[in-house]
């Protein structure tokens, strides 16, 4: 069988790309050693000074983030609360629930665990039933429904579990990847290799809702248990 030209050109360039990002990061590398093994002791103390100082900072704005209800998952009562939770806070999920969906109950169990490991981030949920003007407004039909709230403003949803390989066995990691896509979350991992292998299949078009109304105030389920 024949190689395709255009395939191995493709090849090439890509190595050639790999080995140039090597020798860069290879002489970043280079250069810091140089700068350390040129510093005196007040110059390396001054760099701890630093470095004490950003550690500070950090858990200054880790108690911040707690005393405004980071670190867990938590329901709020009423429409009113959501908009006071989206204010104080840079980074807000908001989980539109129904008691009565199985999925999002599965929703709940992978948010648990995130919350706690994204203290940057709020994570909440709200009762679909109890909030009629947030579902119009934001267009939510699916339950569950993901709002991904940035800066106060609604900028991503995660519908359903379409995004997460349409299956109800994905993982929490499945669900960090997705939220880490919209920069809703600090993600530590290579957004371009989902942890997912049905992501090929399914593809990296994410759901967003552009409608401003809703028909009437019946929610659609994504569960088939519902």
């Amino acid at each position: 069988m024949d190689t395709n030209p255009s395939v191995e050109m493709f090849k090439k360039v890509l190595e050639n790309q790999m080995l140039q990002t090597t020798k860069i990061v290879e002489e970043e590398l280079d250069a810091e050693i140089q700068k350390l093994d040129q510093m005196d002791d007040e110059d390396l103390e001054r760099l701890k000074e630093r470095r004490l100082e950003a550690l500070k900072k950090a858990q200054q704005q880790k108690q911040e983030w707690l005393s405004k209800g980071h670190g867990e998952y938590r329901e709020i009562p009423s429409e009113r609360d959501f908009f006071q939770e989206v204010k104080e806070s840079n980074n807000v999920v908001c989980h539109f629930y129904r008691d009565t969906t199985l999925r999002c109950k599965i929703v709940d169990k992978h948010l648990t665990i995130l919350a706690k490991k994204h203290i940057e981030t709020k994570f909440i949920k709200l009762n679909a039933e109890k909030s009629p003007f947030l579902c119009e407004r934001l267009s939510i039909k699916v339950i569950p429904t993901l709002a991904l709230v940035k800066d106060g403003k609604t900028q991503d949803f995660i519908v359903g579990f379409t995004d997460l390989g349409n299956t109800d066995d994905f993982t929490t990691e499945t669900l960090e990847w997705r939220l880490g896509c919209s920069g809703i979350i600090n993600y530590s991992g290579n957004l371009m290799d989902p942890p997912f292998q049905t992501q090929k299949k399914f593809g990296t078009s994410f759901t967003k809702l552009d409608k401003k109304t809703i028909r009437g105030k019946k929610y659609d389920s994504d569960s088939d248990d519902d």
